[in-house]
């Protein structure tokens, strides 16, 4: 395997490390947080007193300015402050995760009109102050466009899609949701909420409990505003390969405000969708309820605040229909009528909880206290539909916990910032009823899926899981004079997380039951119609002394250093490095068992290498021959070593071109690290600990009678797995080997930027040109070799095709799956956006978000897999389907008369490419070399969407507002595919021609019906 160069020199990473600890000294040996806090630096009179004090809760922070006049106030929470210097006093907002500059030398100047508020109410505070001067590629997204844009769930992260290199989309037909930044995957991610990563360690999504949910990761309701970055972060971000999202919540203020909503569609609201329009079917009964509050106010006046906010979905989602597939109609009057009465169109019905609560003490002037607290609790039907019907579908119970307290202490040269995490993150998914599964097929065809169906399902219960404490601190310097003006900032953490995963265990068997409609030949084993007795029966056991859950606790570390060195006042520097160490101890320790050995090897076989290595054919052989190393995979429990390579040096700058912030030109290069997920690394001992196995019934398919394979059908086998368990001799683990590599390295991406912010009049205006070249992600590869080592020959059951080895497994077991890094993507993408902020005064905003991209990689989405070459780096660098070349996304807010505030947004994209692959025995030229291709979508758009919100205020009483509001989520009803047909040639002659949309059972669109949202709110 190809890994990339280990080979840093020991004196330079010593080097290193001194200069990081002897920063941290002083840090006190705690974690580091993601800060969303603010900067304020600039100049005023030389050795002046600078205060801070927030307008909303009575907070003040203060420093003394330099010799020079420099000041920097840091950790400032977001919102409205007036700031002052002698005579000077100005009353700017502040925004989440920014550094900017006011100077207060000099006269003072004209305060900015408007009334100063908090990020918690819907009203515009004083102008907030841009972020020019940074290395980092980003957009903030302000509160007035969360309450204002129309938005198609009350995701907050919806609102990301506004941002260039950004995709957030949600399936029409699940709910599901995903936010992805540039073409990597969607687990690359991470979401910071007051300085918290929220990372999923074990599933997909980037965010704890995104992974088959169509819920939310945290209410909106407590949502400020946030930022996102989408490359070239500074160093105190961790665990994070594509884009970042550093979110603030909400804190009480020095008044009592409440806020009560609710939002409603159902099945009237909406036109049919794109699948039931396929199947010409009527409109499921949906409908989406939403609903909460929030409350926030004083319990200290100007000392202690409290928030709180709840957040409710009770939804009922349109799946397809289940229905037989539309090739196999004529086969529905012969399937039993316990079936057919479940065909027809059917829903998904979803609830979540939201709970999150924080209390903020601001204790003197130089120390504050935050304890907040996140519940999530949700339950949902998944799989049903298509050809799946609802008794075989499953629950998904899913709950996140998370408690954060924090400490900072403010001095007068520095802030120290110390937290104590913990988080409890459970993914439950369970049978939607327990029994056995029945699927029929089209004659004995198992491959043929017809349906699958019975009045009980056989999905097992399974968990995957995160839960353990954090202890974190950073510490940021505001006064350092040596060679320039200085910020810097330190920290490292600490992090015990206990993982948990688990496949499908031994609950229930799957009994395969043949369906003959007459069109194939009658026979005594193939009757017509339905046979009564299956034909084949599936079913796990579970190995002796094994177990098919893992359970590990991950020890994480990480360590940085971040200098923000303004070293001209045109010019600033942004130098940080961060190493960040992970041990997942089920991976370094984990013994290979010795019947696996056994089966690769041979019984008693000696290590290849040693003396004594027999020479006689054996499976290690066929994979040697075919390039597979297997003592890369076996593990002994102390020959594999945690990553420790993992370093990380982030570079920018920027420099004001016209001296007075209106141009400024940025850019950087740097290095992220993310993460193998643990949903893979723990397959490795999962897999091992269940049998798999599979019987034939003598009456249904004249086999020979074997032990174990072929067998008479007895009734009782309907009763569990503990009476088939008597037909079969669990000795050993004959189910699927998932090995790992002993040498697997951390995923991460090198990130570069270059590009120019300007302002002109009240607009902002950026443009960058960015590349991210990830690398090392994890893939799951076939092992198995044909007995003369090729992945690609003929197989036994058909000499004139050629295949995959899958029926050339190691003896006695499951295929050979192994797990390496290598996957690998190339983004250069185009970023030009265009932001006139919303104002009272002149009542209306805007926003342009243009990204141009090619993206190119030898495996897109979200894939894990990949069967069709023998190894990762067989499979060539494709432009990928995961983002498109072209996307505009642009949203605009309008004031009209009497209280009345209408916004839109409109989506537009180039149909993304269709990677594919092609049969290499038509248009391959070596026998070994399959065509994976990517070929151009039909059409001119492939996404098109205008949504569109009016809402009327009413004021009821001082203070207090009424607000009704409709919004309609795909205006022109604009049928966005996302599903192809392909004729990709013949005769030998690979020619692509895409012409149409595949119109048939299982067509998706990218967006979703035509659909009206009403929803009312009051505010106090």
């Amino acid at each position: 395997m190809k890994h990339r160069n280990r080979s840093t020199t020991q004196p330079k990473r010593k080097l290193l490390t001194c200069a990081l600890a002897s920063v941290l000294v002083i840090a006190s040996g705690h974690a580091i947080a993601q800060s969303s806090n603010a900067t304020l630096r600039g100049k005023a009179e030389a050795g002046a007193q600078v205060p801070a004090v927030n307008t909303a809760t009575g907070s003040k922070r203060q420093v003394t300015a330099s010799s020079d006049g420099s000041y920097a106030l840091v950790g400032l929470p977001p919102g409205t402050y007036t700031v002052s210097s002698g005579d000077t006093e100005r009353t700017v907002t502040l925004q989440v995760a920014t550094s900017v500059s006011l100077d207060l030398a000099g006269a003072a100047p004209a305060a900015p009109a408007g009334d100063a508020t908090t990020l918690d109410t819907v009203r515009v505070s004083a102008p907030p102050l841009q972020e020019v001067k940074t290395s980092e590629v980003g957009t903030n997204v302000s509160l007035k466009q969360i309450n204002t844009i129309p938005q198609l769930t009350r995701n907050f992260l919806e609102f990301a899609d506004t941002v260039p290199g950004m995709q957030f989309e949600t399936d029409p037909r699940t709910g599901q949701s995903k936010l992805r930044g540039g073409a990597q995957q969607t687990s690359a991610i991470n979401v910071y909420i007051d300085g918290v990563g929220q990372k999923n360690y074990v599933l997909t999504g980037g965010v704890s409990g995104q992974d088959q949910s169509a819920g939310n990761p945290f209410p909106q309701l407590a949502i400020g505003e946030y930022k996102v970055v989408t490359s070239n972060y500074k160093a105190e971000f961790d665990q994070v390969g594509s884009a970042a999202i550093i979110a603030q919540t909400k804190s009480g203020t020095n008044e009592f405000k409440g806020e009560v909503f609710t939002r409603y569609t159902n099945t009237s609201m909406r036109q049919r969708t794109v699948g039931e329009v396929a199947a010409g079917t009527e409109k499921d009964k949906t409908k989406q309820n939403e609903y909460g509050f929030a409350l926030g106010g004083p319990i200290i006046q100007d000392k202690m605040h409290f928030f709180f906010s709840y957040e409710a979905k009770d939804f009922v989602l349109n799946v397809d229909p289940v229905a037989t597939p539309r090739d196999w109609s004529s086969f529905e009057p012969f399937l039993p009528d316990r079936i057919r009465a479940q065909l027809g169109p059917t829903t998904s019905p979803f609830n979540e909880d939201l709970y999150f609560g924080k209390i903020s003490w601001d204790i003197g002037d130089n120390d504050r206290l935050e304890l907040s607290a996140k519940y999530r609790d949700e339950e949902g039907v998944s799989g049903n539909g298509g050809t799946t019907t609802d008794t075989a579908a499953k629950v998904n119970f899913n709950t996140d916990k998370r408690y954060d307290l924090r400490w900072m202490h403010y001095g007068e040269t520095f802030v120290n910032e110390a937290r104590i995490t913990y988080e409890d993150a459970l993914f439950n998914p369970a049978a939607f009823t327990i029994g056995n599964q029945s699927i029929y097929t089209r004659g004995l065809d198992e491959n043929q899926v017809l349906i699958t169906a019975d009045s009980t399902s056989a999905l097992s219960i399974q968990r995957k899981g995160q839960k353990g404490p954090a202890f974190q601190n950073d510490l940021t310097f505001n006064s350092f004079e040596w060679m320039g003006d200085h910020v810097i900032k330190t920290g490292f953490k600490y992090k015990s997380v206990e993982l948990t995963q688990s496949e499908n265990s031994a609950i229930n068997p799957t009994f395969r039951y043949a369906v003959n409609d007459g069109s194939l030949q009658p026979s005594p084993y193939l009757p017509v119609g339905t046979a009564t007795i299956p034909y084949q029966v599936n079913f796990n056991l579970p190995f002796e002394g094994a177990s098919p859950i893992v359970t590990t606790k991950a020890k994480q570390f990480g360590i940085y250093i971040q200098d923000d060195w303004d070293v001209t006042e045109r010019l600033q520097l942004n130098l940080g490095l961060r190493w960040d160490y992970e041990e997942i101890p089920s991976y370094l320790d984990y013994v290979t068992p010795q019947e696996v050995v056994d089966a690769l090897y041979g019984p008693g076989t000696p290590p290849r290498g040693s003396a004594t290595y027999p020479q006689a054919p054996s499976y290690d052989a066929q994979l040697r021959a075919g390039g597979v190393n297997i003592e890369d995979y076996i593990s002994t429990g102390n020959n594999r070593k945690a990553d420790k390579n993992n370093w990380a040096p982030r570079l920018g700058f920027s420099y004001d071109l016209s001296g007075d912030e209106r141009w400024v030109l940025f850019g950087g290069a740097g290095r992220s690290y993310d993460r193998n997920l643990y949903d893979y690394m723990g397959l490795e001992q999962v897999k091992a600990a269940l049998a798999t196995y599979e019987i034939n019934f003598v009456e249904s398919t004249g086999c020979t009678p074997t032990p174990g394979s072929c067998v008479n059908w007895n009734p009782a086998f309907l009763n569990g797995i503990d009476v088939l368990a008597n037909e079969v001799q669990v000795a050993g683990r004959n189910g699927e080997l998932n090995l790992m590599n002993n040498d697997l390295v951390t995923p991460y991406s090198d990130q570069y930027s270059l590009g120019i912010r300007g302002t002109i009049g009240e607009w902002n205006t950026s443009a960058t040109l960015a590349y991210v070249h990830s690398k090392e992600g994890f893939i799951f590869t076939l092992g198995n070799r044909y007995p003369n080592g090729n992945f690609f020959d003929a197989p036994s059951w058909n000499a004139n095709d050629i295949a995959q080895p899958w029926e050339h497994a190691p003896p006695g077991f499951g295929n050979l799956i192994i797990g390496n890094n290598g996957l690998e993507t190339k983004t250069t993408q185009l970023l030009l956006s265009a932001e006139k902020p919303y104002t009272q005064e002149s009542g209306w905003g805007f926003t342009a978000a243009y990204t141009l991209s090619r993206a190119k990689g030898n495996r897109g989405g979200d894939e894990h897999y990949a069967f069709d070459g023998a190894t990762i780096e067989d499979y060539p660098f494709i432009d990928l389907r995961a983002v498109p070349r072209h996307r505009l996304v642009m949203t605009g807010i309008y004031d009209l008369p009497w209280g009345f505030t209408a916004s839109a947004k409109v989506t537009l994209a180039t149909p993304p490419p269709i990677n594919s692959i092609v049969g290499w025995w038509e248009y391959g030229t070596e026998l070994n070399d399959p065509l994976i291709v990517s070929t151009d979508a039909p059409g001119t758009l492939g996404t098109k969407q205008l949504d569109l919100s009016l809402s009327k205020r009413f004021d009821i009483a001082e203070d207090m507002t009424f607000e009704v509001r409709a919004d309609m989520i795909n205006v022109t009803n604009a049928e966005n595919y996302s599903s192809y047909f392909t004729d990709w040639g013949g005769g030998g002659v690979y020619d692509p021609q895409t012409s149409f949309v595949t119109r048939g059972n299982g067509v998706t669109s990218y967006t979703p019906p035509r659909t009206l949202f009403v929803s009312a709110r009051l505010t106090w």
